[in-house]
């Protein structure tokens, strides 16, 4: 099957975003451009290394004398839910954050967990129809591709860390998560917190 790519420049909107209950939610990446919606879903855990990952690239950027600013600008900030209706194109394996010097952005790519995750990356040599080796990139997996200014990127990094810790809140004593009926917690020998 042939390689999708979801390529936005700068699109209207890109969020992180959230279906269900704390404990029970699924997490979205989704990208609008006009009428066009991606969403693509992925663990909480990526969600928090993608925004983490992304604001130290910006400080960092911001250190080498580049024009970033400390925060996103109001008219930046997106605090709507995602767009219905939310179709899960994919779901992400790996993801990438790029810096381009050029014009001061960034470009943010979501790949699709392949199904065969042994090869993705390497090289294969495929047989075309008149038998000669062609080259083929084994990894075809689908990809979203978003390249965002500085402000949209700030923001985006922003609201995805307060969905990741909109969520329950943490034991204090073990740091698992607390279900409302609480939670059996290793660090006071099994008893219920």
């Amino acid at each position: 099957m042939a390689r999708l790519v979801y390529n936005f420049d700068k699109p209207d909107r890109f969020v992180a975003g959230t279906v269900g209950q704390p404990g029970n939610r699924s997490f979205y990446l989704q990208a609008r451009d006009g009428a066009r919606i991606v969403s693509v879903l992925l663990e909480k855990v990526q969600v928090a290394l993608v925004a983490e990952r992304l604001t130290q690239l910006l400080d960092e950027v911001r250190g080498r004398g580049a024009n970033v600013p400390q925060g996103p600008a109001p008219a930046d900030i997106d605090a709507a839910p995602l767009d219905e209706p939310i179709n899960e194109t994919f779901r992400v394996g790996s993801m990438a954050i790029v810096w381009n010097g050029e014009d001061e952005s960034i470009t943010l790519e979501a790949s699709a967990i392949g199904e065969d995750e042994e090869i993705a990356g390497e090289t294969l040599e495929v047989d075309d129809e008149e038998g000669a080796a062609v080259e083929a990139e084994a990894d075809e997996s689908d990809l979203m591709r978003v390249r965002l200014d500085v402000g949209k990127a700030l923001a985006f990094a922003r609201r995805a860390l307060e969905i990741v810790a909109s969520g329950r809140p943490p034991c204090p004593f073990c740091g698992q998560p607390l279900n409302p009926e609480g939670h059996i917690c290793t660090r006071r020998n099994g008893f219920m917190h």
